[in-house]
């Protein structure tokens, strides 16, 4: 574990986990600290880089989107100008949600989502495929997620 970080900071940070969007007074409630007291605790994990930041989870599929295909890209060279430009250009991509720099048999993993499969296989072809340097793709079709993050504290 961090440094300087104790189990009221861990409950903080497991109220934080399960409503992001807890204020101070709310994460103090729950952890049993005022709401200063709680205030000054956050802003020190901010400081310090262990809490960066809130999202908001927005349900894909109420949106549309209910295909994830997660990709395995190797590309054709590997020099550093290759990969800036891919990585530039993947990211302009609305439907790629991650890109992930790996070691292993391919170089990259994405995130894709779409509305169906029909919708994932245009965005292949139109918008993956001509990425530059683009070589070999593999594509695994998500069947259902069991589990998202993994709270280490």
């Amino acid at each position: 574990m961090a440094e300087g970080i104790d189990e009221t900071d861990r409950a903080i940070l497991r109220a934080l986990l399960s409503d992001g969007g807890l204020n101070a007074k709310e994460v103090g409630a729950r952890v049993g600290l005022s709401q200063p007291a709680a205030w000054r605790r956050i802003r020190r994990l901010e400081e310090q880089g262990i809490l960066k930041g809130r999202r908001i989870l927005l349900d894909r599929e109420k949106l549309g989107f209910g295909v994830v295909v997660f990709l395995g890209v190797r590309l054709a060279a590997k020099g550093r100008l290759d990969l800036e430009a891919f990585e530039r250009a993947v990211q302009a991509i609305p439907e790629v949600q991650l890109v992930q720099h790996v070691l292993g048999v391919y170089d990259y993993r994405l995130k894709v989502v779409a509305r169906d499969l029909t919708d994932f296989e245009r965005i292949l072809r139109r918008r993956i495929m001509t990425l530059p340097g683009i070589g070999a793709v593999e594509s695994n079709v998500m069947l259902s997620e069991e589990k998202s993050g993994v709270p280490l504290i």
